[in-house]
């Protein structure tokens, strides 16, 4: 029975009360009694151009973590690539405890530190996580080309039906458009647009 005990004492998480991001988890004692933990997204910040590094090695130690990331077309070298980025470069998103034990995630290769205000870690707003969460899956634009019909869904030119004509650098876009009996181009931003096929 006293081992059976000194086990649960060892663990960190272990029954989950509710289902929600913001989960309240028992954690057992050595002498049988359990108090509540609830679980947090906080911030962790990576050393630089080491995001992908850091969210590898934690996701390897079994962190749940969460790493926004956007995929869009670049201009390299004269030719248009798709590339994926860290939507907030140089951070990642870590869930856990907030009695957790912080050093092995500071000494975690690619990690600088675990942001906080008074010596404390700041747990951030669900909610916040889960609009990143769902915005991220929609992020990804269909490769253009000449001549492909697009719409525009915001600015001043919103709900009007456009023509690609070319990338203008590497995230904005020029259209011709057909307004008041004449065709204008136009530059927009690449987010201001959806594919029209």
């Amino acid at each position: 029975m006293a081992r059976r005990l000194n086990q649960l004492a060892r663990l960190s998480y272990g029954r989950i009360v509710n289902d929600e991001r913001m989960m309240t988890i028992f954690t057992a004692t050595a002498d049988g009694s359990t108090y509540a933990t609830e679980r947090n997204w906080y911030l962790v910040q990576c050393k630089l151009r080491q995001d992908e590094r850091a969210e590898e090695n934690l996701a390897g130690q079994g962190y749940e973590i969460f790493r926004p990331k956007r995929k869009f077309e670049k201009i390299i070298r004269g030719k248009p690539m798709w590339v994926t980025e860290s939507l907030f470069p140089g951070y990642l998103f870590i869930f856990l405890p907030r009695e957790s034990n912080w050093g092995p995630l500071r000494s975690t290769r690619g990690v600088s530190r675990v942001v906080n205000f008074g010596g404390a870690p700041v747990a951030v707003d669900d909610s916040l996580i889960k609009q990143l969460q769902d915005r991220v899956e929609i992020d990804v634009k269909m490769k253009l080309s000449l001549g492909d019909n697009v719409r525009i869904i915001d600015g001043a030119a919103s709900e009007l039906d456009a023509i690609f004509i070319s990338m203008d650098g590497e995230e904005r876009v020029i259209l011709l458009i057909h307004f008041l009996n004449r065709q204008h181009q136009i530059t927009v931003p690449m987010a201001s647009i959806d594919c029209n096929r």
